[in-house]
Formats: structure tokens, C-alpha cells, sequence
């Protein structure tokens, strides 16, 4: 990771997925929740509304923390996103700060590339509309998961070179019939191998929106989740 998180170098190598150190991400915002015809869904905004895109709308706030276990190593940042009013608060320990990600200065403009990270694997579903402008995509029937070594299909996203949340990078996502995500592939620079794989787990649900709270690698000793999810201020086990 590109923004200096002091001696958690652990966290470097999967926060790469969406931490590059570029302005187009930094100054990345949320549109609000297109219209979508029923008739003609792309495969990949059918993945979005199996996750329940089509009540993003009704999201005012979403408070998250981030954490990853890697070996003994543990790290965390907790976020409290006010959609409509564009503000963000991060807390880390004892320590907060508010800002409005339309106004930011040096401070909020290095947090927020933290929160952009944090959100995108919170919200990766969703993200396959907002950045449909911003990547191709093709699609694979079957194909055999990279961790669980399941049969799935595989959806493959290639962003474009230049802007958006990770500029040429790829995605494969490994999904059933349901179209809900169970496994994903990252590959800067739409290399070939692998960058990092991980699963996608125990998948809760609150005012429509089914989010994975877990992802864990091939190696035991990591594992990237999330807990204090509220949606509207209604935490997802309620």
C-alpha cells in the first residue's frame, strides 16, 4: 500500500487491490443507483441486483469496519459513510476524523484513498455498475474456482487503462446459478497469475443489500473481513 500505515506492512500485499496511489481514485465518488431495464440487464448488473443493487437508493448510511488477520498480525479502520451528504468518518483507535469527500484537504484526501479501498471490497457487486463505463468484460460458463476448486462460472473484468478504481487491472469472479459471488481473482495489470485469490463468505442481509462479511485466502493464516456493518443504522444480524 502506497499511503504509509506504519508497521503493518502485512496488509501491503491485498490492499493493493484498490490502494494505488493515483488521483482518478482518490477523487472517485458514488453515483446515484441508475435505472435499470429489467429486459436488457448485462450479465454484469444482473450480478449487481442478485446482491440487491436496486435498493441502494434507499441506503442513507453505512457504517463498516475493516479488518485483516494475517498470522499474529492484526490491523482494522472503522468508517461511517453519510451516502446522501457525501461525509465519511474515520475512526482508528482512540483517533477520528469527518470530512466531506466534495471538500478535502491533504489529511482527508490520504484517508479517503483508505475508505476507497475499504469500500470497494465491501461493495465489489455494486461496483460492476458504477464502473460499467470503465472496464469489458467477458464470461466463462465453466470454469473451476481458484480456492475451493468448485465447477462455476467465471466473470472476467478488465478496467480500462487510464481513470477508474484500479486502472487496467482484472477480476475474476466465480459465481453459481444465483449469481451471488463466492470466490474472486485479482490480477494487476491483467497479468496472467493470480495476484490474490480469495473466498467469499457468511453473507448477511439487511434492507435488501446481501453483503459477504468474510474472505479468506488459500493460506490459513489470512483472513479479511468486515464487522459493525449498519446499514440505516440497523446492524446486518438484527
Amino acid at each position: 500500500m502506497k499511503y504509509g500505515i506504519g508497521t503493518l506492512f502485512v496488509v501491503i500485499c491485498f490492499l493493493i487491490i484498490s490502494c494505488k496511489n493515483n488521483t482518478s481514485k482518490t477523487e472517485e465518488t458514488i453515483p446515484e443507483a441508475p435505472e435499470i431495464e429489467e429486459k436488457h440487464l448485462t450479465l454484469p448488473e444482473r450480478i449487481a441486483v442478485a446482491h440487491g443493487f436496486e435498493n441502494w437508493k434507499t441506503i442513507d448510511q453505512l457504517a463498516f469496519t475493516f479488518n485483516v488477520d494475517r498470522n499474529e498480525k492484526h490491523f482494522q479502520r472503522s468508517w461511517i459513510w453519510n451516502i446522501k451528504q457525501n461525509t465519511v468518518t474515520h475512526i482508528n483507535g482512540t483517533d477520528s476524523l469527518t470530512y466531506n469527500r466534495k471538500s478535502m484537504d491533504s489529511v482527508a484526501y490520504k484517508t479517503n484513498a483508505g475508505f476507497i479501498n475499504d469500500k470497494f471490497w465491501l461493495l465489489a457487486p455494486f461496483n460492476l455498475v458504477w464502473d460499467r463505463n470503465n472496464y469489458t468484460y467477458t464470461h466463462k460458463v465453466l470454469d473451476t474456482t481458484p480456492i475451493g476448486k468448485h465447477p462455476m462460472q467465471k466473470l472476467t473484468v478488465v478496467y480500462g487503462s487510464k481513470g477508474g478504481y484500479t486502472p487496467g487491472d482484472a477480476y475474476d469472479f466465480y459465481f453459481g446459478d444465483n449469481l451471488i459471488i463466492r470466490e474472486w481473482t485479482f490480477r494487476e495489470g491483467n497479468q496472467e497469475k493470480p495476484s490474490m485469490s480469495t473466498t467469499w463468505e457468511n453473507y448477511k442481509e439487511q434492507n435488501g443489500i446481501k453483503i459477504a462479511q468474510e474472505y479468506k485466502g488459500a493460506s490459513k493464516d489470512f483472513k479479511l473481513y468486515f464487522d459493525g456493518i449498519k446499514v440505516n443504522g440497523t446492524a446486518l444480524d438484527e
